[in-house]
């Protein structure tokens, strides 16, 4: 192993660690976070396949919210973590940097479980809640009324986390106002009307009541601690609505259980995990420490030995009434969703209401993808089946698109990876002959290089990865002086048009006084940086208008003259919201089986998102004949076009910010040698 890929082991391992050790952060930090995780381990070659984090990266965290659990959680929490993780046994190796070694004989002394929590910290605040609340108990009994036998566990109301029964006998007496669980009538789901066509209006403000509030979809800002609410922005209690949940799928990266479960109602809610697990040992490991919490099942996307992390972002929430689909860039992480105001992050919502047996299914290419997507995971059946239920057509103006890990071959190449994200601008008809410009927001960064950018803006013109493959192919020697002429006018306009959002040293430490503690899931490295064939006049500063680190994975894709739709309709751009960071990890490479001669797209990572497309009505009366036209010739492959005066426009914040909140200031500053981007740890 290289030396530089021997340190970013050591400081994946470290930091892992150091995320498992309660109370030993750094206390100038205002808060804790996440961890070192490199999730741009591009190669070369496709054989170059090396696995830079401990592969009990794929569920962490420690810091739990301090008095929103229930017992029930508690007591099957503190069970089901009987069982020591392995891997606290692992031994780190020796490096230079003075704090390795104590960070990891500090960590190894912790018990850890599928949660990442210290067990007995975990049960000495449990009993600690439970003084608290018998001592209230206490100091109200001269007000209870006249008593009335209920069973011998009361579960808690689903109204509030933080109002609670205790756990009690037949003995006690209770106040007789109070109903049983079970007793609750369900509440009346609301559908708030939404107007404009793709707009999340302002004037809509979340909640976390049971209520079809973006039947149209929206995108939201996470909301943070401490800043003032702005209708553009959402908690993770408005986006989960527990109350009337009944079914919950979680996919994620990271994970701080104990916080996640204090966001649902155990007692009513079913939910399923679809979490990364490398080998059987470790998928029996989880199955065995959530084997006491009845509602919840896990399940393991295929991992093979291509395969670098299963990185997709996906929730799904089966209400009573309506389906809620959640397409974050958020992990499942306290920090994520805003706690101390440290990271930042979007989420794409849709709500889509429950259909009757007997009507059409509506099933659009949206739906089909989602399916497509979740089949590919392993997801139960029953599961994927239950989405029938649910009226899509509203997902007709959005798609679903996604990078499934390992080696797809056959026609399936075609559907995953940029491949996939080409393939469904096309369907939307939004695919494009003229040049376009991308504004890419990322929190992680790959080895890249011209041809890999080239193959992300052809993709967002539409073309489905045969052009890319075709220019990057060497040539026969009649056609080597043309295809060379192609290549260097599609990578001019390629590389003018291109931004790349990343943030400097300067401007992480700016929102943070201790970034190695709280910066980790934002990396990239630094011999990268020095790559002769690296685009560095294409990054830009990624600084946060509300002063926060990011965490985003944004992309606003827009063009100078709008893409004519049917229904008088046009299109001047449209955006990625998804987990996807700016990586051939997390986009996959178009190759060809050598023997066969057939296609196959090598994907490292598990991505998914959404393509949101900003439409208004048209002012041109002819666009609705344009479009017809257009829609004609949908199957053909897009050209390239140079014969035109489109000349690199900066992103119109005032086009998309209605649509897709555009969350850093613009214009932003270019990366330099004085201006170098950030470099965990350095």
């Amino acid at each position: 192993m290289h030396e530089t890929d021997d340190y970013e082991m050591r400081a994946a391992i470290e930091a892992s660690r150091r995320e498992m050790e309660p109370g030993q952060h750094d206390k100038s930090s205002k808060a804790s976070h996440p961890t070192f995780v490199d999730l741009t381990a591009d190669s070369d070659n496709d054989s170059d396949i090396q696995e830079v984090f401990p592969k009990s990266k794929s569920v962490v965290s420690s810091e739990a919210e301090d008095d929103h659990g229930d017992e029930e959680l508690q007591r099957a929490l503190a069970m089901s973590l009987e069982i020591n993780n392995t891997n606290n046994k692992d031994k780190v190796p020796e490096d230079k940097k003075p704090d390795m070694t104590s960070i990891a004989t500090q960590a190894s002394s912790v018990p850890v479980g599928l949660s990442g929590l210290d067990r007995k910290q975990m049960e000495q605040e449990r009993l600690a809640r439970l003084a608290k609340r018998k001592a209230v108990d206490d100091a109200a009994s001269p007000e209870i009324q006249p008593h009335r036998k209920i069973p011998k566990v009361a579960p808690p109301s689903t109204e509030s986390p933080s109002v609670r029964q205790p756990v009690i006998s037949q003995q006690h007496l209770v106040p007789s106002p109070i109903p049983r669980a079970d007793a609750v009538p369900k509440q009346r789901t609301y559908v708030c009307p939404q107007t404009a066509a793709n707009a999340p209006g302002l004037d809509i403000q979340p909640t976390a009541r049971p209520m079809i509030q973006w039947p149209l979809g929206a995108v939201k800002k996470t909301a943070l601690d401490g800043f003032p609410r702005q209708g553009n922005d959402i908690t993770i209690e408005e986006v989960i609505q527990r109350s009337e949940l009944e079914l919950a799928i979680f996919s994620s990266f990271l994970w701080d259980m104990e916080w996640l479960f204090t966001k649902l109602d155990i007692q009513r809610t079913r939910f399923m995990l679809v979490m990364q697990a490398n080998d059987q040992s470790l998928r029996d490991q989880y199955i065995s420490e959530t084997a006491d919490i009845k509602n919840v099942r896990l399940c393991f996307p295929p991992m093979d030995s291509q395969v670098f992390c299963m990185h997709s972002k996906l929730m799904l929430f089966f209400h009573t009434t309506y389906l809620r689909i959640a397409v974050p860039t958020a992990n499942l992480t306290s920090f994520d969703w805003g706690r101390e105001s440290l990271m930042e992050n979007t989420v794409f919502l849709i709500d889509l209401p429950k259909i009757g047996i007997s009507t059409q299914k509506s099933q659009t290419p949206f739906y089909e993808e989602l399916v497509y997507f979740l089949e590919a995971t392993t997801l139960h059946r029953n599961v994927i089946e239950k989405l029938e239920e649910y009226d899509f057509s509203e997902t007709v103006r959005y798609a679903f698109v996604h990078t499934i890990g390992g080696v797809n071959t056959g026609e399936s190449w075609r559907r995953t990876g940029y491949c996939g994200l080409g393939r469904a601008l096309k369907t939307l008809g939004l695919n494009s002959h003229s040049p376009v410009n991308i504004d890419y927001v990322t929190s992680s960064m790959g080895s890249l290089n011209t041809g890999f950018l080239r193959s992300i803006y052809l993709a967002c013109k539409g073309e489905d990865g045969v052009l890319d493959y075709t220019l990057r192919t060497k040539p026969t020697k009649s056609g080597a002086e043309a295809h060379k002429k192609l290549v260097n006018e599609t990578n001019k306009e390629c590389l003018e048009r291109f931004r790349i959002y990343f943030p400097s040293d300067q401007t992480v430490r700016a929102s943070h006084q201790n970034p190695d503690n709280t910066a980790g899931t934002i990396c990239f490295n630094p011999k990268w940086w020095m790559k002769e064939d690296f685009p560095r006049r294409a990054l830009r500063d990624c600084e946060s208008l509300r002063g926060s680190l990011m965490h985003n994975k944004l992309a606003y894709v827009h063009r100078s003259k709008p893409i004519p739709l049917p229904d008088n309709n046009e299109c001047r751009g449209w955006a990625y919201v998804g987990s996807a960071n700016l990586s051939e990890s997390a986009w996959g490479r178009l190759t060809k089986e050598p023997k066969t001669n057939q296609y196959k797209m090598n994907c490292r990572n598990w991505e998914c998102g959404v393509i949101v497309p900003v439409i208004n009505k048209s002012t041109d009366p002819n666009d609705n004949q344009k479009a017809k036209e257009k829609g004609k010739g949908k199957d053909k492959a897009p050209e390239i076009s140079f014969e035109n005066d489109d000349a690199p426009a900066p992103l119109p914040v005032e086009l998309f910010q209605d649509t897709i909140p555009v969350p850093m200031k613009i214009p932003a500053a270019e990366l330099n040698q004085n201006r170098k981007p950030f470099i965990y740890g350095a």
